[in-house]
């Protein structure tokens, strides 16, 4: 039942992708020929005043198909005759409607457990929170230098730095004040972790603008992690067995999710919407950045590139993510990450 469950929230993260693209072409005048949800064999369909609505057999995501998108077609109301400003906002809209639907899940769960700020409100005994002169009611800015929106990125920033020392600005009464400091590596729950020793104020009972505007934080959070993981993994600075997940973990860990409750698959929803979004704006062949990019390409230099270079260009590029795909996949069948 739970993997059900997880299959069906991972498929609604896809068909959400989908109607960003399906409801821009549409605002766009762009005449979409099919809406599916699902893949595979169809199982039904209703052709409404011009779009064929379908469900197929299969419920891992679905697709859109609009006119003119795979050819060229001489009609004012195809993807190939439009704008290149009207085509990026329809490559671009299913992203976009990734992001809104994080924004919306983040709200919608603090608003009903509340959040944690990035200010102090306890410090722990000899420390290095407390030895370095941080004091109650700090708020956490920055980082080395990076930004942080949610006390993840500073627990990120702490791990990430194998306890050499790190630098925090914080907002102390309104003054910014710089305070460097080395995490101590510490037992917890059986595994090592780095710590500087702080605890967090919690805003148990947020009001709508303070979750949404939490929530939008949470999503530049997730946002910068995401670009920061994919920056460690093109250095080959992860470990591939273990830190490494395609399909199956996904589907593992929405599982388990599904089984802790509501909350914790809508958070994990979220993320991966999150990453979803992510990646498909890589300006890589055959992703929605491919082909915003090969549209921007034509924008600025008012000629459209070969139909064959460009086709050949997708063709590797969904070559090589295929390949990637079962790399991963055989690798979560091989060496599976280890789930807490």
């Amino acid at each position: 039942m739970y993997i059900v469950i997880a299959i069906l929230g991972f498929s609604l993260l896809v068909i959400v992708h989908e109607l960003g693209h399906f409801i821009m072409a549409k605002v766009n005048g762009i005449k979409v020929e099919e809406f599916s949800v699902g893949m595979g064999p169809e199982i039904f369909s209703k052709k409404g005043k011009e779009t064929i609505y379908s469900l197929r057999l299969l419920p891992i995501g679905g697709f859109v198909s609009l006119l003119g998108e795979e050819e060229m077609v001489d009609d004012e109301r195809s993807f190939s005759s439009t704008t290149p400003v009207r085509k990026i906002s329809i490559i671009l809209a299913g992203a976009i409607m990734n992001i809104i639907f994080a924004v919306i899940v983040f709200s919608m769960i603090i608003s009903y457990r509340g959040f944690n700020e990035l200010k102090i409100s306890r410090l722990s005994e000899n420390s290095p929170a407390i030895n370095s002169g941080l004091q109650i009611n700090d708020e956490i800015l920055k980082i080395d230098g990076s930004k942080v929106y949610t006390p993840t990125d500073v627990t990120m920033g702490i791990q990430l730095s194998n306890g050499s020392p790190i630098d925090l600005l914080v907002n102390r009464n309104g003054e910014k004040v710089e305070v460097s400091l080395t995490p101590e590596l510490v037992e917890n729950n059986g595994s090592k972790i780095y710590r500087i020793g702080f605890y967090y104020s919690a805003i148990k009972d947020p009001t709508i603008a303070e979750s949404i505007k939490q929530a939008f934080r949470e999503t530049f959070s997730l946002i910068t992690q995401t670009f920061k993981s994919l920056k460690l993994i093109v250095l080959g600075n992860v470990n591939f067995k273990t830190d490494v997940g395609g399909p199956i973990t996904i589907i593992r860990m929405s599982t388990q999710a599904a089984k802790n409750g509501l909350i914790s698959l809508g958070y994990l929803l979220g993320f991966i919407s999150v990453n979803l979004a992510v990646f498909n704006l890589l300006p890589f062949p055959a992703l929605d950045g491919g082909w915003a990019a090969v549209t921007i390409i034509e924008l600025i230099t008012r000629r459209k590139l070969p139909d064959k270079f460009v086709g050949a260009a997708n063709y590797v590029g969904f070559i090589i993510l295929m390949g990637i795909m079962i790399i991963v996949t055989l690798k979560d069948v091989l060496f599976p990450i280890k789930l807490q």
